[in-house]
């Protein structure tokens, strides 16, 4: 056992829930509905992309496409407990992640007011492919749940066990628009949020009660034309464009950033179109020559679409997300954001996604 986890017993999971009396449920039957896959009732694992489509765009982004950042189930119940059993097909550690993030689930309660995070679902250290584990809820009251899947694993099946005595039913509804579409890097992707809730995707769907697709692909988020055409048939209201970190050079991010609105544009005419610069500019002052030339290079991205009479495409910068006196202190690291940091990337964003939802009621 490890020494800490000796010295305080607070640390230790119990996965065992034998003592409960257990009904499980599989999520890719109704009542429960699936959000942020790809026809996941149907395919083996729970992925974001289409194979062919993961594929053609890169060996990497096929890879990634696999990890189930973003993906969701919602359900109503009054059961006075939930509990999990997932297994996996692959589960990722990193040195700079936290297992529960990389690996883990987290419960909320849905409410008119925003989700109420509960608890996570915090497996053992030493798990490797599958775990159980049991919450308690304050009280058996009929309520809408949202669980978050993991940020950098592939997961296979997973199952919720309610009281056999509960009814479960369908979650309450998300706003009545289509999905907000995000493209990016591991930022978007959610690497170094503590939990997978606490992604900035995950906190603006919450903020605004909307349903969303993340396609943040860590390290590898290039602007390929492929994944361009696949995102550009998908039903959207707003796509959100937070690419730049994942460009290789800055030669890479002119031929490809206004190439990939085109594509988007060409297949939705009318679409709010939100174009994100990065989010480091003070933890990265070595860089601060690239981080600037990266950001006008968006910018006449921006200005090129306005130009050309684009009046629903937004800009918004990256410099502004982390504010002092704390703006060195929203970075898990030089690049990603911690858990404040996405939380004030959600309220920038989000601010914008609130104001465009707004003009159209």
């Amino acid at each position: 056992m490890d020494s800490y986890i000796a010295l305080d017993k607070n640390n230790l999971v119990n996965t065992t829930i034998d003592e409960y009396e257990v009904e499980w449920h599989d999520v890719r039957r109704a009542p429960f509905s699936l959000h942020g896959f790809f026809n996941p009732e149907n395919e083996p694992f729970f992925r974001r992309l289409p194979a062919d489509v993961a594929k053609n765009t890169s060996e990497a982004v096929d890879r990634l496409s696999r990890e189930s950042t973003g993906g969701r189930v919602r359900f109503s119940t009054d059961s006075p407990y939930i509990a999990i059993r997932a297994k996996y097909l692959v589960v990722s550690r990193a040195s700079h992640l936290t297992l529960v993030s990389t690996a883990g689930f987290d419960l909320y309660i849905d409410s008119e007011f925003g989700g109420r995070y509960v608890r996570e679902f915090r497996m053992p250290n030493t798990m490797d492919k599958s775990y159980e584990q049991i919450i308690h809820l304050d009280r058996g009251k009929m309520r809408s749940f949202t669980i978050n899947f993991p940020v950098h694993s592939v997961v296979e099946s997973l199952e919720i066990g309610l009281a056999p005595s509960a009814t479960v039913k369908e979650a309450a509804p998300y706003r009545d628009i289509k999905p907000v579409v995000i493209y990016g890097s591991s930022i978007v992707h959610g690497t170094a949020a503590s939990r997978p809730g606490l992604t900035y995707p995950a906190i603006m769907s919450r903020d605004l009660n909307i349903d969303f697709l993340n396609a943040g692909f860590s390290g590898n988020a290039k602007g390929e034309p492929a994944l361009a055409e696949y995102l550009s048939e998908l039903p959207m209201s707003v796509f959100v464009f937070d690419y730049d970190h994942n460009a290789p050079t800055l030669e890479h991010l002119e031929q490809t950033h206004h190439r990939f609105y085109e594509i988007i544009r060409e297949k939705n005419p009318d679409v709010p179109y939100i174009m994100v610069t990065r989010p480091n500019y003070y933890s990265a002052l070595r860089l601060y020559d690239e981080v600037l030339r990266r950001r006008d290079v968006i910018m006449r991205s921006y200005l090129k679409a306005r130009e050309k009479g684009d009046r629903n495409v937004y800009f918004i910068d990256g410099m502004s997300f982390m504010t002092a006196p704390h703006q060195y202190d929203t970075m898990s690291d030089q690049l990603h954001p911690g858990d404040v940091g996405f939380v004030k990337m959600a309220d920038g964003i989000g601010t914008v996604i609130r104001h465009i939802i707004e003009k159209s009621l």
